[in-house]
């Protein structure tokens, strides 16, 4: 039962009002389908509920203002932010859906909801009049302009004794809208994701080596979305300044026969490959052990081919869905349209990577996607995370048609 849930991280904020002790039972439905369950509450609500009720209930310590957080998120707002695949505020007060909408940051909850890049699900809770009135329901418009989600208010018995519209749902019904959020964001629970990401460097001597301009963001934002949809992802990243993404597997690599060597042994635990490194070419056919003064320096760098890794994972492709990424600087489609067909890929991404806008070390990425049926995709300039998301709808459309479990 509930299997959209298993091992989903669901951030529970509950606020201020008598409907907190319906978050209970909320958190308690999370916990018993397999959630893993975080509540963040609102100074107010612990006039209303103990913080060591949720605590028993998701076996988590309760975090309750911003000196509170638990060790084990060491960047506070922004690590939990990164760890959750779903947020839900309820109750959700007049206070909370006046702040969010108004981008007020003044406590944990408030800080956190504007660091989160998941869906947001609200459950409004307050006095009929308090609901109606217009700097609620305008900051309600807002929100869902903005891509927040809401459930309810319902009608019924109201705490200040009135009946109206105003009352939280039931925390069922909560459930069930969170399960539908998470059937549209969780759409690679149960895959294995294998990410390439970054250069590799090719030693000439201890201290110099042949490498590339790449910066690995691209690579490490397909990793991060893929790990939010649910998906378990191993990263095999050559040498970056980047932090890790949270919940990933990462395997550092240097050179290309490294980086060979982990993906091809991963290859059989993997549904879908990646392979957003950018890979040197060529190697020095010769490394001294020692560094190589300048004035024994030979002007003249013998090379030698490094092996193609997306070929041979493209030979080797079975079932899985492969997708390349071509890094171009002249006639991007055709030369894409002939690597996807040479290496037996399903998607390749291709870049210009000659801008100096886009591509390597920008936050921003401009590319084309091309498939096997011939179809190219153009994405205008957007951030590198967008792109990784619009790749991923792709992947997952292949998965669903050709390869359902």
């Amino acid at each position: 039962m509930g299997s959209r849930f298993a091992n989903a991280a669901i951030v529970v904020g509950v606020t201020g009002g008598i409907a907190a002790y319906k978050a209970a039972e909320l958190v308690r439905e999370f916990v018993r389908r397999g959630a893993d369950v975080t509540v963040i509450m609102s100074a107010h609500a612990t006039e209303f509920v103990q913080p060591l009720t949720f605590q028993t209930l998701s076996g988590k310590r309760v975090i309750t203002d911003m000196f509170s957080v638990p060790e084990e998120y060491s960047t506070q707002h922004i690590s939990l932010a990164q760890r959750a695949d779903l947020v839900v505020v309820a109750p959700a007060t007049a206070n909370i859906i006046g702040k969010h909408a108004s981008g007020i940051a003044d406590d944990f909850l408030s800080t956190f909801l504007l660091a989160v890049k998941v869906p947001i699900l609200m459950a409004p809770a307050m006095n009929e009049a308090m609901y109606a009135h217009p700097a609620v329901q305008e900051g309600i418009a807002r929100l869902k302009g903005r891509g927040v989600h809401f459930v309810g208010p319902a009608e019924g018995d109201l705490a200040c004794g009135v009946v109206g519209l105003g009352r939280m749902v039931e925390p069922l019904v909560i459930v069930e809208r969170a399960e539908e959020l998470l059937a549209q964001t969780r759409d690679l629970a149960g895959r294995t994701v294998l990410v390439t990401a970054g250069p590799t460097q090719e030693p000439l001597d201890p201290v110099r080596h042949l490498s590339n301009r790449s910066s690995g963001k691209m690579g490490y934002a397909i990793a991060s979305v893929a790990r939010r949809r649910g998906a378990r992802v191993v990263l095999v990243s050559g040498p970056t300044l980047l932090e890790p993404p949270e919940g990933v597997e990462v395997v550092p690599v240097v050179t290309a026969a490294e980086m060979r060597e982990a993906v091809l042994s991963r290859l059989e635990e993997a549904d879908v490959v990646i392979k957003a490194a950018a890979v040197s070419d060529f190697r020095p056919k010769r490394r001294s052990s020692s560094k190589v003064s300048k004035e024994d320096a030979e002007l003249l760098v013998e090379l030698e081919r490094n092996p193609d890794i997306l070929a041979e994972v493209g030979a080797r492709k079975g079932s899985r869905i492969v997708v390349g990424f071509a890094a171009e600087t002249d006639n991007i489609l055709e030369s894409g349209r002939r690597k996807l067909t040479a290496k037996n890929l399903d998607l390749i991404v291709v870049n210009d990577v000659g801008r100096v806008d886009v591509g390597f070390g920008s936050e921003d990425n401009e590319v084309h996607i091309i498939a096997r049926d011939g179809s190219v995709e153009p994405l205008p300039r957007m951030p590198k995370e967008k792109v990784a998301s619009i790749l991923l709808d792709r992947v997952a459309a292949e998965l669903r048609v050709s390869r359902a479990p």
